[in-house]
C-alpha cells in the first residue's frame, strides 16, 4: 500500500464528498456503474465521464432531482445497462428528499445509514442496491467504512497473511471481518 501514491488524498478526497469533483450526481452513477461488476478503470471512469460530458457540464442533469426525473431512454445512449439507471434514479429520487443541497442529502443520509441493518434502509431497500453500493456510497457521503469487495479482500488475506493467519475464502467471513 506504501507504493500507492496519492491514495491518502484520495482517500481524504472522499471522506469530504468530493469525489468527481463534488458532483453527487456523478458519484450516484459511478457507484451504480460500479454495482454490475465491470472493472472500474476500463469500463467505470470512461463512462462516468461521458456522462458528465453528455449531461452535467452542459446543464441537462443539474442535481439529484433532476437526475431522478431524467429519461431513461436518454439516459442509455451513455450507459445501456438499464438496470443501472434504474437503481441511479431512484437513489437520487430518494436523496432529493433529503436536501435541495446534494452533498448535504448524500452526507445526512450516510451518517444515519447503518451497515448493521443497511437491508431496512431506503437506500439499501432498494430492489438492485447491494452491500457494496450502500458502503460505497456511504464511503462517498463522508463515512470511515469499508465496502466487501474482491480489492478489499485481497488487501484483508495480505494483511492476515503476513501476519501468520489463514486467507479469508470468501463472502461469509469477510462479511464478518467487516
Amino acid at each position: 500500500m506504501q507504493k500507492v501514491s496519492g491514495l491518502k488524498e484520495h482517500c481524504e478526497r472522499c471522506l469530504r464528498t468530493e469525489r468527481w469533483g463534488g458532483s453527487v450526481v456523478l458519484m450516484v452513477a459511478d457507484a451504480t456503474f460500479t454495482s454490475i461488476g465491470l472493472n472500474y478503470f476500463t469500463a467505470v471512469v470512461q463512462k462516468v465521464e461521458e456522462f458528465n460530458k453528455k449531461f452535467v457540464e452542459n446543464g441537462k442533469i443539474k442535481n439529484l432531482k433532476e437526475l431522478a426525473e431524467a429519461d431513461i431512454d436518454e439516459l442509455r445512449k451513455v450507459w445501456r445497462n438499464k438496470r443501472s439507471w434504474i437503481i441511479a434514479k431512484n437513489i437520487a429520487s430518494y436523496l432529493s428528499t433529503l436536501s435541495q443541497d446534494d452533498k448535504l442529502a448524500l452526507r445526512t443520509w450516510a451518517r444515519n445509514a447503518k451497515l448493521e441493518n443497511w437491508r431496512e434502509d431506503p437506500i439499501g431497500k432498494l430492489k438492485g442496491v447491494g452491500l457494496i453500493t450502500f458502503q460505497y456510497l456511504r464511503m462517498m457521503g463522508g463515512i470511515d467504512t469499508v465496502m466487501p469487495d474482491k480489492m478489499v479482500k485481497s488487501v484483508v488475506n495480505e494483511i492476515l497473511v503476513k501476519a501468520g493467519l489463514k486467507p479469508v475464502k470468501m463472502k461469509g467471513k469477510l462479511k464478518k471481518l467487516l
